[in-house]
């Protein structure tokens, strides 16, 4: 079960458990409009469906290809997602004093599940420095801001971009080999 293939399949399973915990056990939605613009006309529910068939799509696509650009793709995904929310969750519970729903699962799931993820992911080639890591860290910040300022329209721009960055990414490998 180290294995990268086998560690990013447990990405929409922990996804699920953190929407339970945010929709379900609290109201997170209801936490958030207390703090931030209400710039999120989708269903939480629609979100969570969108969301996992997503990284579900990328992660057969990683399965049938294997290799860095898909790689980076799922890592993009988990990075936006799942550890920048993670951070997002901790941060703004200490920021307001108030428990943001959704903090225990990042803490005790996101944050963990994706270490051993993106450390398989060194150990199998796939992410090749620390840089590489900051660089899809940095986007999946970006990409987090964006959706938390516009809305939920930056997840169709950032997977019209994600076959742009697969062929780049390739291009890139072709040309290193």
């Amino acid at each position: 079960m180290k294995e990268f293939k086998n560690l990013i399949v447990l990405g929409p399973l922990i996804y699920a458990l953190h929407h339970f915990e945010e929709h379900v056990i609290f109201n997170f939605r209801d936490w958030r409009l207390a703090y931030f613009a209400d710039n999120n006309p989708i269903s939480t529910e629609e979100v969570l469906i969108r969301l996992i068939a997503l990284l579900l799509i990328f992660i057969f696509v990683h399965l049938i290809k294997n290799n860095r650009g898909s790689a980076h793709i799922v890592l993009f995904f988990l990075m936006t997602t799942q550890v920048v929310n993670a951070f997002f969750h901790i941060f703004f519970s200490f920021y307001f004093y108030d428990f943001s729903p959704g903090a225990i699962t990042a803490v005790l799931l996101y944050l963990p599940i994706n270490f051993l993820i993106i450390r398989s992911a060194f150990q199998e080639g796939f992410i090749g420095s620390y840089l590489e890591l900051c660089l899809l860290f940095v986007a999946g910040i970006t990409t987090f801001a964006l959706f938390e300022l516009i809305g939920p329209q930056v997840i169709a721009y950032s997977v019209l971009l994600t076959p742009i960055y697969y062929i780049m990414m390739n291009r890139v490998e072709s040309v290193k080999n």
